[in-house]
């Protein structure tokens, strides 16, 4: 079964298609994306109105493309998947309008797909993809979850943050040390130059049972440093890298803690780590070495499947279209907010 995936959620446009009649990375025929990121950057931040203007200029050509790149044309196509949501709903019906035109036109199934279930299962789509039941941090630029997951839409959610995602932490930290957006990998490179020992930052509910996260109280601590070494003269290039790794490691170890007590919760041995934030290579040296001494082992998907990307709809979207899921009632969806845990399995891998 060969499936569009078409991913608008927000200020990248990603479109993939992947063949369930192959395994793993094998499955994908071809991918593309365009990231609008330069646009916003003049903005400090996402302008809706202008993410899904551009989406609306993207899309079709990015389809063209990966078509041309698979070597199929549109009646190649068994199915259509988007991203329903969550996300911005602008951006969201962009994608949703074209897929269920072209899908009415070709007359094939169309499905929407949660984001997140996306950024869960993208790390499927490497050679070497982890088996079910496993531990997922979903670690994206809203969100920072903890998830049990037994099989497709079978997710209990162990923890999630209670304020700030740990990437909104990271841009809200570059924009104090006033470094560009997006600021997550900015900061992650200043961090680099950094003194670890200078500074130690508190790392936020770590103190206290529970897999919830909290990143409010580190962004304050982080703000009320700035402006004591701005206070004292002190702000020089040298300082704010120190401030910059010392508000990694926070975050990193904070992370770290939380997969290593789901790990212990839940007894599985394995643990998916997705989304943007998942990039970061500190924090992938540090949950490889965790796992390590635990005899478990940590998943990645590849770097340009960490931030939003088509592949990953594609995938999810063909494995619930193959299990008999579709938009039957032919009502475009796009649900801004969107829990992960409401998902549920297809009926077809339920009986």
């Amino acid at each position: 079964m060969r499936v569009l995936g078409i991913e608008t959620s927000c200020d990248e446009t990603g479109v993939a298609i992947y063949d369930t009649a192959y395994t793993g990375g094998q499955g994908l025929l071809a991918d593309a994306l365009y990231s609008q990121i330069a646009m916003h950057a003049e903005y400090g931040g996402v302008v809706p109105e202008l993410a899904s203007r551009d989406h609306t200029r993207k899309l079709l050509p990015l389809i063209e493309q990966v078509l041309k790149e698979a070597h199929l044309s549109r009646h190649d196509l068994d199915g259509i998947a988007y991203t329903a949501g969550p996300g911005l709903v602008g951006a969201l019906m962009v994608g949703a309008s074209t897929a269920h035109g072209m899908a009415r036109a070709l007359n094939i199934p169309v499905l929407g797909v949660h984001h997140m279930e996306g950024h869960l299962l993208a790390p499927m789509l490497e050679e070497e993809a982890p088996a079910f039941p496993f531990v997922a941090l979903l670690v994206s630029g809203g969100h920072t979850q903890l998830v049990e997951v037994q099989g497709l839409g079978c997710y209990r959610l162990l923890g999630e943050s209670v304020d700030d995602a740990a990437g909104e932490a990271f841009d809200k930290a570059a924009k104090m040390l006033g470094l560009a957006y997006p600021g997550g990998p900015l900061v992650a490179k200043l961090a680099e130059q950094g003194d670890p020992k200078r500074f130690r930052f508190p790392r936020p509910m770590t103190d206290r049972p529970g897999l919830d996260f909290s990143f409010s109280g580190l962004k304050t601590h982080t703000l009320t440093t700035i402006r004591q070494l701005e206070a004292a003269g002190e702000l020089d290039e040298q300082a704010k890298a120190d401030v910059a790794r010392a508000f990694e490691e926070a975050v990193v170890d904070t992370l770290v803690i939380k997969c290593r007590r789901a790990l212990d919760e839940t007894g599985l041995k394995r643990i998916v780590m997705a989304g943007g934030v998942s990039a970061n290579t500190r924090l992938r040296e540090r949950l490889a070495l965790e796992t390590q001494k635990r005899q478990a082992r940590a998943y990645y998907p590849r770097g340009r499947f960490c931030t939003d990307n088509g592949a990953m709809i594609a995938y999810v979207g063909a494995q619930r279209l193959a299990a008999g899921e579709r938009d039957d009632s032919g009502i475009m969806q796009a649900t801004p907010r969107w829990p992960l845990d409401t998902l549920t399995a297809p009926l077809s891998t339920t009986r």
